[in-house]
């Protein structure tokens, strides 16, 4: 089997690529071939025993996609995104990488499948933040697509396409709505999302946060074990029983500030939650304000899709998986 990942750079991107390193196999099938890429070049992995390509493009510039599909991969991740806050902040610059690249992507399958029926696996991630308020306190899975962001916007553009490429026969797609991702490790990034995981992270490094919203904001949340977990089972499962509705949201963790707050304090102590600096960031709510609260998520979880199941089992991922079990 032949993997691309696009937006392998990424920290989900490096996960997976991890993941499918380590594990060799997908779906049954070995490994023989991983191609990577993303606007910087991906990090490569000594001693991997199949063909391994890693290369910086850029999905939205003329030709570039094309250069993926030339090489025919069986299965392609597309997690290649401007995320949230970043989106909402640079119009331009949201919509050409999450809509124009994506439909850049498509486009170059669909005419590879002109050529000779090629015909792969698509796995796009969204968000949930391709639902807005007003919204129900648990979201069913026939919710209208309402995004009150750019990102939200750009996502359900993907979600259409997705369905659309799928429909005509040029792709087998499942999109997977992600929940927010906590804990993010490593650095902030630019999501407006990114506080969730800032005033978790940084305190168990004995670092201070920033908190910029109140307590009672709640969002539903997994872990980003969960989140790889998603995208191996996505790329696995058989997609036919999705029929016409190609995107489906992921299980997860609701979870309020108050919550995630109380959640630190059980596993770390006072002294962890006093490193947390309460300054209020207008933009930062008005974004997140809007943003799901929890949902039912049954036709993944029908599927065998899986996440945490309480906000003190992703503190313990974190700690497991980026900290080695221990608390600094």
């Amino acid at each position: 089997m032949h993997i691309a990942i696009v937006g392998a750079a990424g920290m989900i991107g490096r996960k997976l690529t991890a993941r499918l390193v380590a594990d060799g196999t997908l779906a049954g099938q070995a490994i023989t071939r991983l191609t990577l890429v993303d606007v910087v070049e991906p990090p490569l992995w000594p001693g991997y025993p199949g063909k391994l390509d890693a290369s910086a493009l850029d999905i939205s510039e003329p030709g570039q996609a094309r250069r993926i599909v030339a090489t025919r991969p069986d299965v392609i991740f597309h997690l290649a995104a401007i995320v949230s806050g970043e989106a909402e902040l640079d119009f331009e610059k949201g919509y050409g990488i999450n809509l124009e690249g994506t439909r850049a992507l498509f486009e170059a399958i669909r005419l590879a499948h002109l050529e000779d029926s090629y015909r792969p696996c698509v796995v796009f991630t969204s968000s949930i933040a391709v639902f807005g308020a007003p919204l129900p306190d648990i979201i069913p899975d026939d919710f209208n697509l309402t995004p009150l962001t750019s990102y939200g916007t750009q996502k359900a553009m993907g979600e259409l396409l997705l369905a659309d490429y799928t429909r005509r026969g040029f792709i087998d797609g499942i999109g997977i709505r992600l929940p927010t991702i906590c804990v993010r490790p490593g650095k902030p990034n630019k999501a407006a999302s990114g506080f969730f995981s800032g005033i978790i992270r940084e305190p168990l490094a004995g670092q201070k946060a920033v908190l910029p919203v109140p307590d009672s904001i709640r969002h539903w949340h997994a872990s980003p074990r969960s989140a790889v977990g998603f995208l191996l089972h996505a790329a696995s499962i058989d997609l036919q029983p999705l029929g016409s509705r190609r995107s489906l949201t992921m299980p997860g963790v609701s979870a309020s500030v108050g919550e995630q707050i109380e959640a630190l304090r059980s596993i770390a102590g006072e002294a962890a939650v006093g490193l947390i600096r309460r300054e209020p960031d207008e933009l930062v709510l008005r974004i997140v304000e809007g943003w799901p609260r929890a949902f039912a998520a049954e036709r993944a979880i029908s599927l065998g899709f899986k996440a945490e199941t309480s906000f003190e089992e992703i503190i313990r991922v974190h700690i497991e998986d980026e900290m080695e079990g221990r608390i600094e």
